[in-house]
């Protein structure tokens, strides 16, 4: 009987180590992590200045001009820039010609020195694209410099 006592006192023990283990070792049972509050990037901060004009706004135009006659092309790009800026200025920028399925016809950097404050300046290029119907501008990079 002494066996049978013991016996039975080593399964109960057993038991009750495996149910105090899963109790004390279940993650349900246990509130989860703090969240990481911390970023890599800053939070903006407000701000109570209106937001700078894009100098990208001082393009006013930029277009094709066709001006074929009697069936040979003849394809320019026309562009105006108005320095809104305090200051004299210097602009460059890239643009490309695309047709319809997005392939690059052309490409080419335009340039306009020296234009003063308020001023307005126009230019024009010619380009070897055989016709304006269908194509698409896009300016690929601008940039306004300070003048010197």
């Amino acid at each position: 009987m002494n066996r049978t006592i013991t016996s039975g006192l080593a399964t109960l023990g057993a038991i009750g180590a495996l149910t105090l283990g899963t109790a004390c070792g279940d993650d349900q049972d246990r509130p989860p992590a703090p969240e990481d509050t911390t970023s890599a990037e800053p939070s903006p901060t407000p701000s109570k200045k209106e937001p700078k004009k894009s100098e990208r706004a001082d393009l006013v135009s930029f277009r094709l001009d066709d001006r074929s006659k009697a069936g040979v092309p003849e394809i320019w790009i026309a562009w105006t820039i108005k320095n809104n800026s305090s200051e004299k200025s210097d602009y460059e920028w890239d643009w490309e010609a695309v047709d319809a399925n997005g392939t690059r016809l052309e490409n080419s950097t335009e340039l306009a020195t020296n234009v003063q404050p308020g001023q307005t300046t126009k230019g024009e290029t010619p380009t070897t694209l055989e016709s304006a119907k269908g194509i698409k501008l896009n300016i690929t990079e601008f940039d306004r410099t300070a003048a010197l």
